[in-house]
């Protein structure tokens, strides 16, 4: 395996700080709030009502969300960061909403502000008024990164990252547990291990629950992962599962190894109110033609696997769509690179079923980006059989948007409303700083209402807190069953190259 393969194996785990000084000056991204009317995003002639981020007013829209109360409200858990006296930032965020208690809330990130795990916990008890950061313990000397969150039925939110054992040992996932909304969270205890030694680590791992009560698995923690051997460059996607709330963990393989040229990397999960698991992940190859072989500017193929018996045994994988990855113009990114950045990107599966009773309960969504030789368009594929067969992909932008669109995630809501939401960077003209976008379907993916913008200001990547080198993996968001979807992104709207935010809520 090349320097720099190895490098970007490291670099989605933990990213390299240049130093406390700098990452002081060259702030890194911090997140901004609107909130906008339900029904507005999905189509319905209304006045927007927008929170002012100088006010941080979370859920007071005025007169549209007085009379509409299916409205929605994005969030970047920016409470916290308006709060924070001490420099740095997040990236890579994720968030989870108490499915037995609507107002908590709980986001996780990679954090500058957290000297030794880099890994930062951002609880709400109030709906996203306010938010309580914590920083969260490792295993061993090293912080990692990449995490996610969830919740279970007894109010118990769970935080999973990579976990960093001495070099080359290995590298683990964690898990940590908090039983009163993040204030505090127990030990780590290690998840999931690397199945290839000496040389292995386990690379980009998420982490879902069962919450359906009618499910025989109901209860029962999820982790997928890639089992990633450096020096064969060898890989092979698992799954991981807890059924007594994370102490016990038990790891099965999903589908074959892969040797070079071929890789198999970035997975997702999502679970049925059957119990049904389904994984993505995406597949690429190599190429030769590379000084260092990655994949960039190669074709992929994103791949699904689904599991009927709470993870013990996986059926054989079937392709979801066939993408182009961005080219590695920098030759600085195994999967490519954000155009006109050294910012890695990635093209990571995000997948969502409806667990609702509505008419496209079941579906699967799946959104991803394909690059089109000028840009990166977001784009979803649908599947109405479980997953059996996957139809065209649906763009969420229109034609108009030229710019790139990168780093999507996907929700749907207890009504069946599938949320979607991603960085974008059709305003700049440059194309190089980006807003946060959201687009809705109310009829199963098919067609998608409205962009709209979830900031007024653009963001930098540059401002990312090392160098303009790494923005994090990804983005998340979530429904509060029916009635509310935060949206978390990376954000650096109100900085400029010697601010950062701290305290009082400063904003543009």
């Amino acid at each position: 395996m090349s320097k720099k393969d190895w490098a970007s194996a490291r670099q989605e785990v933990r990213p390299t700080m240049k130093s406390a000084l700098w990452v002081f000056l060259l702030a890194a991204t911090m997140p901004m709030v609107t909130a906008r009317s339900m029904a507005q995003l999905v189509g319905a002639p209304k006045t927007e009502g927008i929170v002012a981020p100088s006010s941080w007013d979370f859920l007071e829209m005025g007169p549209v969300a007085a009379a509409d109360p299916w409205f929605l409200a994005c969030s970047a858990f920016c409470r916290f960061a308006s709060v924070q006296a001490s420099p740095g930032g997040a990236n890579s965020p994720a968030i989870a909403v108490n499915p037995k208690n609507p107002m908590q809330l709980m986001a996780a990130a990679n954090d500058l502000t957290c000297p030794t795990a880099n890994l930062g916990a951002y609880g709400s008890s109030d709906g996203g008024s306010t938010w309580n950061h914590t920083c969260l313990g490792v295993l061993n000397t090293v912080g990692t990164g990449l995490p996610s969150v969830v919740y279970d039925l007894n109010n118990n939110a769970y935080f999973a990252a990579t976990d960093t054992d001495v070099y080359p040992a290995g590298i683990s996932v964690g898990i940590q547990k908090s039983s009163d909304n993040g204030t505090t969270w127990g030990l780590t205890i290690v998840a999931v291990q690397p199945e290839f030694t000496p040389y292995g680590l386990v690379n980009a791992p998420w982490l879902e629950i069962d919450n359906s009560t009618s499910s025989p698995y109901s209860g029962t923690l999820y982790i997928s992962g890639t089992q990633f051997d450096y020096s064969l460059v060898k890989t092979q996607i698992s799954v991981s599962s807890s059924s007594d709330g994370g102490s016990t963990w038990n790891t099965v393989e999903v589908a074959p190894v892969q040797l070079e040229p071929k890789v198999d990397q970035l997975s997702r999960l999502a679970i049925g109110v059957d119990g049904t698991i389904y994984v993505a992940w995406q597949r690429c190859v190599m190429s030769e033609q590379e000084p260092n072989l990655d994949c960039g500017g190669t074709k992929a193929k994103i791949l699904m696997s689904k599991s009927t018996d709470g993870g013990s045994t996986w059926s054989t994988p079937v392709r979801v769509a066939t993408v182009t990855l961005a080219p590695d113009s920098c030759n600085c990114a195994d999967f490519g690179n954000l155009p006109n950045t050294k910012e890695p990107v990635y093209n990571i599966p995000v997948i969502a079923i409806d667990n609702s009773t509505g008419p496209y309960a079941g579906s699967l969504y799946v959104v991803m980006y394909n690059w089109t030789g000028t840009q990166m368009r977001v784009q979803m594929v649908t599947s109405r059989n479980g997953g059996t067969s996957w139809g065209k992909p649906v763009a969420l932008a229109p034609a108009s948007a030229t710019h790139d669109q990168f780093f999507p995630a996907v929700s749907v809501n207890s009504s069946g409303v599938v949320g979607v939401s991603w960085l974008d960077r059709r305003n700049d003209p440059a194309n190089l700083r980006y807003q946060p976008f959201a687009a809705f379907s109310k009829n199963g993916g098919t067609v998608f209402g409205k962009n709209y913008a979830l900031t007024s200001g653009l963001s930098n990547p540059y401002l990312d807190g090392y160098g303009g080198i790494y923005m994090g993996a990804y983005t998340g968001n979530a429904w509060d069953v029916a009635t509310t979807f935060y949206a978390t992104w990376p954000d650096s709207s109100n900085q400029q190259y010697m601010q950062d935010r701290v305290g009082g809520g400063t904003t543009k």
